[in-house]
């Protein structure tokens, strides 16, 4: 017997209202990735703020902080949300994460610098720390085939401090008039008579909102890429690496039109180089070997670092063709993911 019109009517009423109730939960989801992106844009901002001024009052040389806490540092809100990742059964974003966040730095943030003003690299410091981060980079990439394990979290920790070991013993005899100490002193405002438990309250407020942020990220990210049927491994590739790398893309367009282009290499390399190492490492401890993405990804990254190393190497300038070129990597590195 065909249903009546009540009936028809009730079930149309039904259908209406899981429909809303889905773009409601959908809604919902994509304003907790943008908060949570506001969040940790904000806070990882003002963490690296908080402790390149610590540096300096505690009398770390500027060259060391330009490598050390301009990469550490800015790369610390990607590694919360990889570590958050990992921790909520969610390895493969956390991975993907990783990797597309390399990919932005190398490709998005040098590029988009390198067409407001056509990057000259000078700095020696640079010049030594492309080739490391670029090691890095390339071992994380092959590492990465088949999951990060806990033996191969073993090998990028070695990895980590020998190439740190090598960064500091290598800022630390640098030339006092070196490009990128001066460079730092100016991006950060560091100075001596600035309160320390100031700075270390504002690093520790930001390092626990970053946190806050990330769980709501991952929480957000996981939830829309099972409604809308995406791939971790894409949400993490595009999603969560674009939208935690803004802060990077933001301070590298603003460093390029103040002409520091030194900080703008040395900040994308040390990045780079401590998601492989340190990102890698914490996925493999945390999560064993859960999570892969697509190979396509990870050989982009290693291409994507490799340019970028050749491009500076070359007379240690990126000219705006050449920009095109790296924006255009990460558009050709999606569209062949997303297949």
């Amino acid at each position: 017997m065909p249903p009546s019109n009540t009936e028809r009517r009730e079930a149309w009423s039904a259908t209406g209202a899981r429909l809303r109730l889905e773009r409601g939960i959908v809604t919902v989801q994509i304003l907790g990735i943008l908060a949570s992106l506001a969040i940790l844009t904000i806070a990882g901002d003002q963490f690296v703020v908080g402790l390149a001024r610590l540096a300096v009052m505690l009398r770390i040389r500027a060259t060391v902080v330009g490598v050390l806490i301009a990469g550490a540092g800015t790369s610390l809100s990607e590694l919360v949300v990889a570590g958050v990742a990992t921790r909520q059964g969610q390895p493969t974003i956390a991975l993907g994460s990783l990797v597309g966040s390399i990919i932005v730095a190398m490709s998005l943030a040098l590029g988009c610098a390198s067409l407001v003003s056509p990057i000259r690299i000078g700095s020696l410091t640079v010049r030594r720390e492309a080739p490391l981060a670029v090691s890095a980079v390339t071992l994380f990439g092959l590492l990465s085939f088949g999951g990060i394990t806990p033996w191969k979290a073993v090998v990028l920790s070695v990895a980590l401090v020998v190439v740190v070991t090598l960064l500091v013993l290598g800022a630390s005899h640098a030339a006092t008039a070196d490009v990128l100490a001066s460079e730092t002193d100016e991006f950060f405002s560091v100075s001596s008579h600035r309160s320390r438990p100031a700075e270390f309250f504002r690093a520790l407020v930001s390092l626990a909102a970053m946190v806050a942020g990330a769980l709501l990220l991952v929480h957000s990210a996981s939830g829309l890429a099972l409604r809308m049927g995406l791939a971790q491994g894409f949400v993490g590739l595009s999603i969560v690496a674009l939208g935690t790398d803004a802060p990077l893309i933001a301070s590298s367009i603003q460093a390029a039109r103040r002409g520091e282009h030194d900080l703008v290499a040395g900040t994308v390399l040390g990045e780079s180089m401590f998601l492989a190492l340190a990102g890698g490492a914490l996925v493999g401890f945390l999560g064993g070997s859960a999570g892969t993405i697509a190979p396509v990804a990870s050989w982009a990254m290693i291409g994507v670092a490799v340019a970028s190393w050749a491009l500076m190497a070359r007379g240690g300038r990126i000219t705006r063709p050449e920009a095109v070129g790296l924006l255009l990597a990460y558009f050709v590195m999606l569209a062949l993911v997303a297949r």
